[in-house]
């Protein structure tokens, strides 16, 4: 950003520091944080700076940080996950970036966070939805439903990731930067290994054309030459065509899109009727639900799913549907009278 001030201190005759969302992409990628995180928070940055008319983020302190962050709570009415994200975004900015103590915001306008129970599919449901789905995006969908992973922690996967033999799937580098083992299930394992034969003919091909390399996490390409063009670093589900990899401008062939799965999920809930707003996460949440409805230990459902803390794990237990809300048999049903069925006068 040209209009932004020189960061303070900086003089003519010393050599021109970075651009201040340069240094911000810098100490992002030198912490190995995802791509996305890099967008969102360079995004969070440029808006706070245009929100005070462009002045540099090194003038402002508690004044300008309350604002700006109490006016998406209170103007702009974004969820507290987004106004959150924002105050991550700026706490990076000035510990990590500009090296200035984070204000204490005591005055800082908090976004109300809704109290909401997760949406979760019947079992009835979810055989529904999978049987209108078909190709790839039925083997992404059962295997959200079957392993509990998040939609990216599945379409990351590497070829060597998934275990046929030891009926498993590693999930590295997951949220909060951990692995984890989660079920392979039985049912789509033919289905994996004939994808996976055709993935192999794509990798032959590209390799052939002098191409087959693949995204490497935390410089293993260069400390491993030629790994990337190795067939267990491929992704297990990638993308029909390559692409440019918008960091180092590599033409790569990157994984699948989300978008692709997501939209796949919803239209087949539409298909078959189900009625609730339906995402790749619900399969997530049915996993889990449908896990502890079987008897399984809430502990052991933490683990699978990835949770830092048991009580985020806890709240699959409010959605049991086991004779009702709670468990609670409803009164009306202890009466003993005939279903109504005619609600004429």
């Amino acid at each position: 950003m040209s209009s932004v001030t020189p960061f303070p201190g900086t003089t003519p005759g010393q050599p021109q520091q970075p651009k201040l969302l340069d240094r911000v992409r810098i100490a992002i990628r030198t912490r190995h944080y995802s791509l996305r995180t890099e967008e969102a928070y360079v995004g969070w940055t440029k808006r706070y700076i245009f929100f005070h008319n462009k002045r540099h983020p090194a003038e402002m302190g508690e004044p300008e940080i309350n604002a700006f962050l109490s006016s998406l709570a209170v103007k702009d009415r974004v969820a507290a996950s987004t106004q959150n994200q924002a105050l991550c975004a700026l706490l990076f900015l000035y510990r990590h970036v500009l090296e200035l103590p984070f204000p204490n915001l005591e005055k800082l306008v908090r976004a109300k966070r809704p109290v909401r129970l997760p949406v979760v599919m019947t079992r009835a449901e979810v055989k529904s939805l999978l049987r209108r789905m078909s190709g790839v995006n039925r083997v992404i969908a059962m295997l959200l439903y079957g392993s509990g992973m998040r939609l990216l922690e599945c379409l990351r996967l590497r070829v060597k990731d998934v275990e046929f033999g030891l009926n498993r799937i590693l999930v590295r580098d997951a949220k909060g930067q951990k692995d984890r083992f989660v079920p392979l299930p039985a049912v789509v394992g033919p289905a994996l290994a004939s994808w996976l034969s055709r993935v192999k003919q794509w990798h032959e091909q590209d390799l052939a054309r002098g191409n087959g390399s693949v995204y490497m996490p935390h410089a293993l390409a260069r400390k491993y030459p030629g790994s990337d063009r190795e067939w267990c670093w491929q992704w297990f589900f990638p993308a029909k065509d390559l692409s440019e990899d918008p960091r180092s401008g590599s033409i790569r062939r990157h994984h699948i899109h989300e978008r692709l799965a997501q939209r796949a999920v919803r239209e087949a809930a539409r298909e078959a009727g189900i009625k609730r707003q339906e995402s790749c996460h619900t399969l997530r949440h049915s996993f889990a639900t449908h896990l502890i409805q079987d008897g399984y230990d809430v502990r052991t459902v933490q683990e699978l799913l990835g949770h830092k803390h048991l009580n985020t794990t806890m709240i699959y237990t409010h959605v049991l549907n086991r004779s009702g809300g709670r468990g609670v048999r409803s009164p009306a049903d202890a009466l003993d009278l005939k279903s109504v069925d005619d609600l004429s006068d």
